[in-house]
């Protein structure tokens, strides 16, 4: 029931944190003061369970066959780190260009690149998980070095060069490196252990048929707290600037749908195969709203524009990503369709 109805548990989950949000006074302030160290702890709690059932379902000792991919890897930091701050750029000034607040905290969206739903999505799509946990593990380690360099190069030094007005983007490399150990870190060794003790003490079979079923329904619950708190956090804020809303969504429709398809086709024409192709697709298109938004607060202040920008994201991912889940279960069902015999 989980399974087959996930649409529509997740677009309940988001009315319910958007209308919770919004009816509350007050609330959004009280969940965002429950963290420690700048670390919204509810926000937390959802994605460390969220990630942990899929972690636990990567089998690491077949990670070698995804490091030796250089194809994989290659093509996945060029869609990361230039193809992928390089469009919300170009999208935010074509779309935005008279909001400069909604615009800076987009560009800060496509620099954040995904580390946590994306296990979700790749799941879903019966994507390569010994993949997906390469992928994000080497787009983390990127993040650290290259997100405070980007955001100076697409903030201060291109748009100086181009005349247009420039932002300066004050980013702790701390504060990025804390984000990816928490919201990687925690789940992938508490995963990796998990199947090393599972194994060594009751056999795989009896681990990947007995114990993975009975955990696996908690990274879709993980995922619907998460959307339930996300939501709550700024359902006042979203609710009550339905055409600034509008706005800043128009530019993350299109920034989804062409890194999806742009990456999904690329991996079909390297002959990665659908699993490994969906994966890059996947990672390709999310971002790490969590971090996106964590930084404009941080930087511009809780109620300025360039959050609420970084709360959109999520708002627009989420049911964008979920549709793409099922368009590439569509593309793999014709993919691997049999071809007829000739007659």
């Amino acid at each position: 029931m989980l399974d087959r109805l996930l649409p529509v548990w997740i677009a309940a989950a988001m009315a319910a944190g958007l209308a919770t949000g919004r009816a509350i006074p007050g609330l959004g302030a009280a969940l965002d003061a429950v963290q420690v160290d700048g670390i919204s702890l509810p926000i937390a709690l959802g994605l460390l369970v969220m990630m942990y059932p899929v972690l636990a379902k990567v089998r690491y000792d077949r990670l070698e066959t995804v490091t030796g991919d250089r194809r994989l890897l290659v093509s996945s930091l060029v869609l990361n780190w230039v193809a992928g701050p390089a469009l919300m750029f170009a999208l935010a000034w074509l779309f935005l260009a008279d909001l400069p607040a909604y615009r800076t905290g987009l560009i800060i969206v496509g620099l954040a690149r995904c580390i946590a739903m994306v296990i979700i999505w790749n799941d879903l799509a019966c994507g390569d998980r010994e993949a997906a946990a390469v992928l994000v593990a080497l787009n983390s380690a990127f993040q650290v070095v290259a997100f405070a360099l980007l955001g100076w190069f697409y903030l201060d030094l291109l748009p100086g060069r181009l005349g247009l007005p420039t932002t300066t983007l004050d980013v702790s490399m701390w504060g990025i490196a804390r984000s990816v150990l928490i919201f990687l870190g925690i789940p992938l060794v508490a995963g990796y252990l998990t199947r090393r003790l599972g194994e060594k003490t009751k056999g795989r079979t009896w681990y990947e048929t007995r114990f993975l079923p009975k955990i696996g329904p908690a990274a879709l619950w993980g995922l619907l707290f998460t959307i339930v708190i996300l939501f709550a956090l700024q359902g006042d804020a979203v609710t009550s600037r339905p055409g600034d809303v509008a706005r800043i969504a128009l530019p993350l429709l299109v920034y989804f749908a062409v890194m999806w398809a742009g990456a999904f086709a690329l991996g079909h024409l390297a002959g990665l195969g659908y699993e490994r192709t969906a994966t890059l697709a996947f990672t390709a298109a999310g971002n790490n709203f969590e971090l996106a938004i964590a930084v404009a607060i941080a930087t511009f202040g809780v109620t300025s524009g360039q959050a609420l920008a970084g709360v959109v994201g999520p708002l627009i991912e989420v049911p964008v990503l979920l549709a793409l889940v099922y368009l590439s279960l569509a593309l793999r069902r014709r993919l691997t369709r049999p071809h007829p015999l000739p007659v």
